[in-house]
């Protein structure tokens, strides 16, 4: 069956999800108070960078299957499917901020002319879907009208997200009844996922707790590496290790310097403000949320052992977003060391392939942005990794010691083998394993 889906909120679930729905065969229409937005869309320029999106917007666009709209009560009136994708961020007390949820709440039951099915796809604290449900209700001028409400998180990593929903390991289903629990599987069905039927409740919880069981495991490790460090060990070699475990698995234990993005950090943060709201002190939670945030001062301890005071040395700084394979800088550990950096008299120049329009939002104008990574690391004291970029990944070991002014790399992200460092005689410093120090240095300790 296709269906007519309207999509509210054109950010990175919405605009994903939208464009995913339409490729599959559904007519969809994403929408956004925001005309400017629209009207970008509607010139195939898109707001955020994910690989693949650009060309599968213009595909759905041309094919007509897909249409981009500010006209948000008009498409409330056309579609049967409506999908709440608007931003929930993290208040100043740490719980979710759901403002911009009630507005769209209130909009919906003041446009409902017929019976709709309303799918959250925010992440959103347990209780939303009633409190959408009332709101909605609330609001309608026809009291007679009927509605349901649905809570389908989404579970998608930003750098894969086409092919995180494409090829979905399950699609999560909340639902105030068994028809709208069926509906919304069936639009999931081409995607040849595992329907996981639940209550609205505990389709909220499902969200929040992965999320948080997966930063668990990042600070975990994190925690690890920094006891592998003081004792001699090789936090690469334990995780391997750790990870032939099938109870425990390889993923997300990969040491650095912690979590970031819009999603771990928010979410932790919400977590930790339900469990006091309910009366529950989450120790474990709060010890997750700690480790992350000392973490990324591990990249400052390292540092200040290599160069000693850094005022004056000039710092290339690779990587700005929280991760690779997008332009995203929320809650990106460049955003806090940068800062720090300079407010110790460094210089910085920095790096990244597709993020410097966005840090620079952020960050001091005293940056110096460099748009190739060999003119960054040139004359530089020292080079730190902040991102695993595989332009940095695979960048020339050996051109890299040459352009230096010290053969210093600082890697927040393991990206190196220890004997490639070695062998091209550069001072590395990594997360939670050995030291290696350049060929004239270890000639002069010993």
């Amino acid at each position: 069956m296709t269906n007519k889906i309207g999509v509210i909120g054109t950010g990175y679930v919405g605009l994903v999800s939208g464009t995913c729905f339409a490729d599959v065969g559904h007519h969809v229409t994403c929408c956004d108070i925001d005309e400017s937005k629209i009207e970008l869309l509607r010139a195939y320029k898109i707001p955020i960078y994910e690989p693949g999106l650009e060309e599968l917007v213009i595909k759905n666009v041309q094919e007509g299957r897909l249409s981009f709209s500010s006209d948000i009560a008009g498409v409330i009136k056309e579609a049967n499917i409506i999908f709440i994708a608007v931003g929930t961020p993290m208040s100043a007390t740490g719980e979710a901020d759901l403002s911009y949820v009630k507005d769209v709440a209130r909009t919906i039951g003041s446009h409902l002319n017929g019976y709709k099915i309303i799918v959250t796809k925010s992440t959103v604290p347990v209780g939303t879907g009633r409190l959408i449900e009332s709101i909605i209700q609330e609001n309608l001028f026809d009291k007679g009208l009927t509605f349901d409400v649905v809570s389908n998180p989404e579970f998608l990593k930003e750098g894969s997200a086409i092919q995180d929903c494409m090829n979905m390991e399950r699609a999560v289903i909340g639902a105030t009844s068994e028809h709208a629990a069926d509906a919304i599987a069936e639009i999931h069905a081409p995607f040849r996922t595992t329907i996981f039927k639940t209550s609205l409740e505990s389709a909220e919880m499902i969200k929040y707790a992965a999320n948080t069981f997966l930063a668990t495991k990042i600070s975990f490790i994190n925690a690890i590496a920094n006891i592998c460090e003081r004792v001699g060990a090789d936090v690469t070699e334990v995780a391997s290790g750790m990870g032939l475990d099938s109870r425990i698995g390889n993923k997300f234990l990969q040491a650095g310097i912690g979590y970031g993005g819009s999603c771990f950090p928010k979410d932790t943060y919400a977590l930790k403000h339900i469990a006091y709201e309910a009366g529950y002190e989450f120790k474990l939670l709060e010890a997750v949320i700690d480790t992350n945030e000392n973490q990324r001062l591990v990249i400052m301890d390292k540092l200040k052992q290599a160069l000693g005071n850094p005022q004056g040395k000039k710092i290339a700084v690779l990587g700005l977003a929280f991760k690779p394979d997008t332009d995203d800088v929320r809650e990106a550990p460049s955003l806090s060391l940068i800062p720090t950096m300079l407010s110790m008299g460094a210089e910085v120049q920095a790096y990244d392939p597709i993020a410097i329009h966005e840090a620079s939002k952020y960050l001091p104008s005293s940056v110096r942005y460099v748009e190739d990574l060999y003119d960054c690391v040139k004359d530089a004291d020292a080079c730190i990794i902040l991102t695993e970029w595989k332009e940095i990944k695979n960048m020339d070991l050996k051109r890299v010691r040459d352009l230096l002014h010290q053969p210093i790399v600082i890697d927040g992200r393991n990206c190196f083998d220890l004997s490639d460092m070695r062998q091209h005689k550069l001072e590395y410093y990594s997360v939670g394993r050995a030291v290696v120090f350049s060929e004239v240095e270890a000639a002069v300790t010993v």
